[in-house]
């Protein structure tokens, strides 16, 4: 009986850790997307983005894609800090909510623009993954 019992938890013990919970899973996917911005990434950051991605002034995902790589070509260094982000979960649907202040530079000390924002972005989940398929953003 007890080699059962214990059996009964070490498999609920590995269930509960095999798949992070959902916001759990959006968190991580939020931060390698930052990390991915500071190591000059725009394909890897783009992986995470919807096909039909929307954001500020009609942006579309190919709009996006642009933004970035211009960025990444004017700056030697790009820096994006998030602040602690605000997750509100509907299902496969996820709206987070967060700071970020973003740099770029001739890769010295003190960058040379800086701009903080205030940033709202809908998720979902696509296969399992979550994609960005929305965001807005304002200084």
């Amino acid at each position: 009986m007890v080699r059962w019992t214990g059996l009964v938890a070490l498999l609920a013990v590995c269930v509960a850790c095999s798949r992070p919970d959902p916001e759990a899973r959006l968190r991580a996917d939020i931060a390698a997307m930052q990390q991915d911005i500071q190591a000059r990434k725009p394909g890897e950051v783009m992986d995470r983005v919807a096909e039909d991605f929307a954001g500020n002034g009609g942006m579309d995902r190919e709009g996006l894609h642009n933004l970035l790589r211009v960025q990444f070509l004017a700056n030697a260094d790009v820096g994006a800090t998030i602040g602690p982000m605000e997750v509100t979960l509907q299902g496969d649907h996820a709206t987070v909510r967060f700071s970020a202040l973003l740099t770029g530079g001739s890769g010295r000390w003190i960058p040379d623009q800086a701009g903080a924002y205030q940033v709202t972005t809908g998720w979902r989940l696509e296969g399992g993954d979550w994609k960005l398929y929305t965001a807005q953003w304002s200084r």
